[in-house]
């Protein structure tokens, strides 16, 4: 059981993510290595170096913005059991999504994560 990578996310509008993937690329001198629309949620999504890139209109965001970050897992059973062992609550449960399997996640400090099984 491992946290594969960690991904922060930007919150963006749409007309900034292309100017936001290029500073990342350019940042971490890496080539944006994730990008897809997610038409269910009216949201598009980059991947940079170890950012996570979301842009949608204010509306489309508002339900996603108080996830602190998204980690990708090898699996994602392993670490639900694990986290509601230790007090975490579970907030959505693992369901499919373009990436592979995912569910949000309350840790027990308050915080809000998503975990990815990237597939």
């Amino acid at each position: 059981m491992q946290i594969i990578k960690v991904l922060t996310r930007v919150y963006l509008n749409p007309t900034e993510l292309d100017d936001a993937i290029v500073f990342y690329e350019n940042l971490f001198t890496e080539n944006c290595w994730l990008w897809f629309q997610y038409s269910e949620t009216g949201l598009e999504l980059a991947g940079v170096g170890s950012m996570l890139l979301i842009a949608g209109s204010a509306e489309a965001l508002t339900p996603y913005k108080n996830t602190q970050a998204t980690f990708l897992v090898d699996s994602l059973h392993d670490f639900r059991e694990l986290l509601t062992q230790q007090g975490a609550v579970i907030l959505a449960e693992p369901k499919p999504v373009p990436t592979g399997v995912n569910m949000r996640v309350l840790h027990p400090d308050g915080t809000i994560f998503e975990y990815v099984e990237f597939m």
